[in-house]
């Protein structure tokens, strides 16, 4: 990753299949992305199963409102590492 801030949203508690309970942590990521002949700043998604595994997208956007639309969806929905970029492809 290159060098990002990282934005702590919320940690969601889900229960698997199993019956056991999992945590989750969501983050947005903060950096910039080059854009002609000038930098913008950027924001990703970062989700992350406390003792697990994560997952990161970088550069999904320049605009805070959709990273901020973006976020609440996979909160919401308890998106997991595992599906995440598939739902951030989908949601573009």
């Amino acid at each position: 990753m290159e060098d990002l801030r990282e934005l702590f949203l919320e940690t969601v508690e889900l229960t698997d299949q199993a019956g056991a309970l999992r945590r989750f942590d969501y983050s947005i990521l903060i950096g910039e992305m080059d854009v002609g002949l000038y930098s913008c700043e950027s924001y990703g998604i970062k989700v992350a199963e406390q003792g697990g595994e994560q997952a990161c997208v970088e550069n999904i956007t320049c605009s805070a409102s959709r990273i901020d639309e973006l976020s609440g969806l996979l909160v919401r929905n308890g998106v997991t590492p595992a599906a995440v970029h598939d739902v951030v492809s989908d949601w573009l």
